[in-house]
């Protein structure tokens, strides 16, 4: 079996050897946007190689045509800046050149600049039944245990909570190596996530490898079954019924294909976690198409299992269905819209996080980053209690955080006429409904029964 595995890598070379990618980058054919045509030797996994690398430019992916039937590979994207305008930037296009084209080598999905270099560093996987004040209590013990989080993602669905964070040592400001500390901060953390009475297991993983965030959340998600639909009927999982995409699987019985389509409200990111899922599930996308319009996307797969066989079953297909449905969910996220940037210090998350609390908003998702001792922080913010949030509350905020340190990125206004009634509370609150309710983190007597 070995020998046939490197007589098929070999192989594999020969192929890519006599036949090196290639990319058209067209600026003029297209009114509205840049035309991107990748060329290459099909390979398991290049698709999601290929849009994962866009959309880490944070490109967006208006159409697509994909095709990779044979040994053949060939894509054509229609791509914009986030302005919505061509793409210009010499170094983007020059970066898209070296990352699809010959120099590439579509083996490892972990070249594009999501990833998180961690030699410096020390990432933390955690996933577990999300609870109110789960990520204060996680940081209240990485705060005890002396380490800074210098990035973090958290994302929360159907009751699951998933986080990958990039820790350092507060002292050395490098990554934590020692083996008795990194078991303790697994250990410790784990206790934290299994505080709910919950059969899901808790996992926490720490690395230092690279780790490519958006997709090891999804793989993270997928694994934990946040697909599983919960038996809850009540006002606020009605009107999560009326969101839900429109998923249909139907197969395609002359060619042995399935067809996968989707409609649902365009977003960034979006092809991204499709493929991501399909991938993952271990299916191959052999044609396709991608088109948005307005505010609302269009995707059609024509897939196969690795194995070659089409969805086999109902069960099959319903699965497919719920995993693409929660894909696509995941990243959703709900309220006003703050971006924090102001140089980095110690406390600083805390106190912005307490003045939202005590202005009774709650933070429903969360990114926070560190760049060269500044931190550009995105909150998701709403009522507490489920109402709008009013205008002066925002510009009370801002006042006492600081106006140009605090902006707002969505009229209060329209989010006003959006949510006239009050709601229920999500599951996507539970995450952050007591986020870093401490000034200090080091009061939290939760530490201590926890160490």
């Amino acid at each position: 079996m070995s020998f046939s595995q490197d007589m098929d890598n070999e192989y594999e070379k020969l192929i890519r050897r006599m036949n090196p990618p290639r990319v058209v980058i067209d600026n003029d054919s297209c009114k509205k946007a840049t035309v991107i045509r990748v060329d290459s030797a099909n390979e398991y996994g290049i698709l999601l190689e290929v849009v994962q690398i866009l959309t880490d430019l944070n490109l967006t992916i208006t159409k697509a045509y994909i095709s990779s039937d044979g040994g053949w590979f060939m894509d054509v994207f229609n791509v914009t800046d986030q302005d919505g305008n061509k793409v210009t930037d010499e170094v983007v296009l020059d970066y898209i050149q070296k990352s699809l084209g010959p120099e590439a080598c579509f083996s490892t999905s972990m070249r594009s600049v999501g990833v998180i270099p961690s030699t410096d560093s020390t990432v933390i996987e955690l996933t577990g039944c999300d609870r109110p004040g789960l990520l204060s209590e996680l940081s209240a013990v990485l705060t005890h245990l002396k380490c800074s989080v210098l990035n973090a993602e958290i994302w929360t669905h159907n009751t699951r909570a998933a986080a990958v964070m990039q820790v350092t040592d507060d002292s050395t400001g490098c990554g934590i190596s020692d083996p008795e500390r990194l078991s303790r901060i697994k250990n410790l953390l784990r206790n934290v996530l299994k505080g709910s009475n919950t059969p899901r297991e808790a996992k926490t993983v720490v690395s230092h490898g690279e780790v490519h965030t958006d997709r090891r959340l999804h793989q993270m998600m997928f694994e934990d079954r946040d697909y599983e639909h919960r038996l809850v009927d009540d006002e606020s999982s009605i009107q999560d019924e009326r969101q839900r995409p429109d998923v249909c699987v139907d197969n395609w019985l002359d060619k042995d294909y399935s067809v996968v389509t989707v409609r649902c409200k365009d977003r960034p990111k979006l092809l991204f976690d499709t493929v991501c899922t399909l991938t993952d599930m271990q299916y191959v996308v052999f044609h396709g198409s991608v088109d948005t319009e307005g505010t609302e996307a269009y995707q059609e797969y024509y897939v196969r299992h690795i194995d070659g066989s089409p969805v086999k079953s109902e069960a099959e297909k319903q699965r497919v269905i719920q995993c693409l449905e929660a894909a696509i969910k995941r990243r959703v996220s709900e309220g006003l819209k703050l971006e924090l940037c102001t140089t980095d210090r110690v406390g600083l998350l805390s106190n912005v996080t307490r003045i939202f609390r005590e202005n009774s908003l709650t933070v429903t998702r969360a990114e926070v980053k560190t760049k060269g001792g500044k931190a550009l922080n995105t909150f998701y913010v709403s009522d507490a209690s489920g109402y709008s949030i009013d205008a002066k509350t925002i510009d009370s905020i801002r006042q006492t955080i600081g106006q140009t340190i605090l902006k707002v990125k969505n009229n209060p206004q329209e989010q006003q006429q959006r949510q006239k009634s009050p709601s229920h509370e999500s599951p996507t609150r539970f995450l952050f409904g007591g986020l870093f309710k401490s000034k200090s983190f080091v009061n939290f007597g939760l530490v201590r029964s926890y160490s």
